[in-house]
């Protein structure tokens, strides 16, 4: 797959491990920095998905979307682990949790930008607690490459994904990109209950933004890494 990420938001809370244990599976290591882990909500824009070398199309390749993730590694090699995905292209929900068994959802959602200034808003389609994100974000800073050793680093240079597939089994897809292009943020977040479902309260404002204006990448099929 082929994709572009754009506006993006990591905003972070330091949460302790022990606390979000019951999200991965026990083979999985949830890492560690600072003395803490970490929670990463991520709003941003998907442009030109589509599968290599398939032209975009329109209406179906480009949709807001809005992550929720976790910090682990499986082998020694670090990566993501996703909590919740939602989305606001039913067709994306599908096939992501078809072809990369991901815990997508539906939600309405929009991504309007504004002066350099993104206005986000997203509320998942399903029942049961409210499930949404509203607010308003934007960088305060020229872009810099995150600088090894750093948090920032340890939290955005991160090169694959994990997942579990139905039998148990343990899945990498590997994600090729340049280093982000980051830069320091601002946000006013109005609402945020996106960790509600699973437990996860996140509490006050974040404790470290940053924001991207664009990556492209290329995602790899999955590949069996355990079970």
């Amino acid at each position: 797959m082929r994709q572009s990420w754009r506006d993006l938001l990591f905003a972070h809370w330091p949460e302790p491990a022990a606390r979000l244990r019951p999200l991965v599976p026990a083979s999985v290591t949830i890492q560690e920095r600072d003395g803490t882990s970490w929670v990463g909500v991520v709003p941003f824009r998907m442009a030109g998905v589509t599968a290599r070398p398939l032209p975009a199309i329109p209406g179906v390749s480009a949709f807001a979307e809005l992550n929720l993730r976790l910090y682990v590694e499986v082998g020694g090699k670090p990566g993501v682990w996703f909590v919740s995905l939602d989305a606001a292209s039913r067709f994306a929900v599908w096939a992501a949790r078809r072809f990369f068994h991901l815990p997508y959802f539906h939600a309405d959602m929009e991504a309007r930008g504004d002066g350099g200034r993104v206005h986000y808003r997203s509320e998942r389609r399903a029942s049961g607690p409210r499930v949404a994100f509203r607010g308003s974000y934007g960088p305060t800073s020229e872009v810099a490459r995150s600088r090894p050793g750093t948090l920032a680093h340890f939290l955005t240079e991160r090169y694959c994904l994990y997942t579990q597939d139905r039998s148990g089994a343990i899945l990498r897809a590997d994600i090729h990109h340049a280093p982000w292009p980051l830069q320091a943020a601002e946000a006013e977040i109005v609402e945020n209950t996106i960790g509600d479902a699973q437990g996860i309260g996140l509490e006050g404002s974040p404790a470290l933004l940053h924001f991207s204006r664009r990556v492209d990448v290329v995602v790899w099929p999955l590949a069996r890494v355990e079970g």
